[in-house]
């Protein structure tokens, strides 16, 4: 009998394993995989012990451990879909031109995502963009989703300035974003669920969900609608957790009987990025030299925030990409007591490597970020003595490591995650800082729900969140981990994707 979509498996057929620090004894030899009440019960020799229930036939794939990416805006990379796409827009000019001649949406706007302005020959203007786009409201989200450009139309209906460039940065473009992607719940909804089916079907169990938005309603609503596609964590921000003190909204609390859907972390953004030239340095911007990017929370209030959350049982998740808003972000760590993560830790002191381990604040990070932004990296942070992108480094120094996306800024495949970290390039490019590569146990365990510390190899006992793939991701090249095929994904034994 064949498996569907949502049938329960017990019994794994003719599967090969792999993972760091096996301790089986079964080698390349083919097993069987069996589970019972949502863990695995036993692996053996294939076809040593009855397979009862529902067979899967791995037809000598490799089961590997579920996989997790750690920061996904669920919505605004949902929406993505609908909105024009600027990623290969390589002037303001061209983007401009490209807007003016994308659909317009069923809520009269334009809105496009995805570009790259910091290495731009031109500068981004109103006057340029309003002769390419009219008097249709027009929306030019930045890939790094820290700045936004906005033709007149757009900026009278949002209520802001008719500034001459139309550039609205951080906070500014943070609410554009969250009125973009609230106006139709319903709608995007629907385009939740088929995204996370897709993200099902690259291997994905779960996502950690940082919108900026009221999460617990939205969930709430999404798992009544039948929702199951993953499982789910979710993020507070600060505007709401008085809100989620009061409804008692801990880390790890359910909304759903099965537990699919629970509370993550407060999240807190404390600085900016290094494509809108905010994310907060030790050294000043190229050109630019009172600019060392901005530092949106001080540090009282970041202490403040951390302290309140944790006494509440809330873990804390820090957006840091500069080295001194890294810097604070461990300060505010260790005087709150909190734990959670560091997200982005783009760019880190040298002597603030260790205190990721020391201070136990594990690194959120995202590996495609480093190929997406090597050369704006070279160009932009060239004077910065910090490390950018130190994978390897904080590894070495005992921090657990966390893979994501930070989907829509990069596509939501943990494969294209691995492949970034371990090899450290794309396209053919010569790698960039090998050296900061780690291996690829190391990758696939950051890939899952506890991180590189937990290792990716399979045992009794354990949760049967699992993925069936074509091939080992331990000894893929890097065009190979990138096209891994996966045959079946399952929650606790039940397949979400096959």
């Amino acid at each position: 009998m064949s498996l569907a979509r949502g049938d329960r498996v017990d019994t794994i057929t003719n599967a090969r394993l792999t993972g760091g620090e096996r301790l089986d004894p079964f080698g390349p030899d083919p097993v069987d995989i069996h589970l019972r009440g949502g863990l695995i019960a036993d692996i053996a020799p294939a076809g040593a012990l009855p397979r009862r229930g529902g067979v899967l036939d791995a037809a000598g794939g490799w089961v590997v451990p579920g996989l997790w990416d750690h920061h996904v805006h669920t919505v605004q990379w949902a929406l993505a879909a609908q909105r024009e796409d600027l990623g290969e827009a390589a002037s303001a000019a061209e983007a401009a031109a490209l807007m003016g001649r994308a659909p317009v949406l069923p809520d009269g706007r334009r809105v496009g995502t995805g570009f790259r302005d910091a290495l731009w020959p031109d500068a981004m203007e109103r006057a340029v963009l309003d002769a390419a786009t009219g008097d249709v409201p027009t929306y030019l989200i930045n890939a790094d989703v820290h700045s936004v450009w906005l033709n007149s139309a757009a900026l009278l209906r949002e209520g802001f300035d008719l500034t001459p460039s139309g550039v609205l940065r951080e906070a500014p473009a943070f609410e554009i974003s969250r009125r973009l992607n609230a106006a139709d719940p319903l709608s995007s909804d629907a385009l939740v669920a088929t995204s996370l089916q897709s993200a099902a079907a690259r291997g994905v169990v779960g996502v950690v969900d940082f919108d900026m938005a009221w999460n617990a309603e939205a969930w709430a609503r999404r798992v009544d609608a039948g929702f199951d596609a993953t499982r789910v964590s979710f993020g507070v921000y600060p505007d709401h957790l008085e809100r989620a003190i009061a409804e008692g909204l801990a880390t790890g609390v359910a909304l759903d009987p099965a537990g699919r859907v629970r509370v993550g972390s407060l999240k807190v953004i404390t600085d900016g990025s290094l494509g809108t030239r905010t994310a907060a340095c030790s050294h000043a911007y190229p050109g630019d030299p009172h600019n060392h990017g901005v530092l949106t929370v001080p540090a009282e209030e970041l202490i403040a925030l951390l302290t309140r959350a944790t006494g509440a049982g809330l873990a804390c998740a820090v957006h840091a990409i500069g080295d001194l808003a890294n810097t604070n972000a461990l300060d505010a760590f260790a005087i709150a007591g909190a734990h959670g993560t560091i997200e982005h830790a783009q760019l880190v002191a040298h002597a603030d490597i260790a205190r990721f381990a020391r201070v136990g604040v594990a690194a959120s990070v995202q590996p495609e970020h480093a190929i997406d932004d090597r050369d704006m990296t070279d160009a932009i942070w060239a004077t910065q003595t910090a490390v950018p992108y130190p994978l390897r480094a904080l590894a070495d120094a005992g921090a657990n490591l966390l893979f994501g996306s930070d989907a829509p800024v990069s596509p939501l495949d943990p494969w294209a995650a691995m492949a970034a970290a371990i090899h450290r390039t794309r396209d053919g490019r010569d790698p960039w800082q090998p050296g900061q590569g780690v291996d690829a146990a190391t990758a696939l365990a950051a890939s899952t729900a506890g991180g590189s510390h937990t290792g990716s190899a399979l045992a009794p006992g354990t949760l049967a969140d699992l993925a069936v793939v074509d091939r080992d991701p331990l000894a893929a090249d890097e065009p190979s981990l990138r096209a891994t095929a996966v045959a079946a994904t399952m929650i606790a034994g039940r397949l979400t994707h096959v």
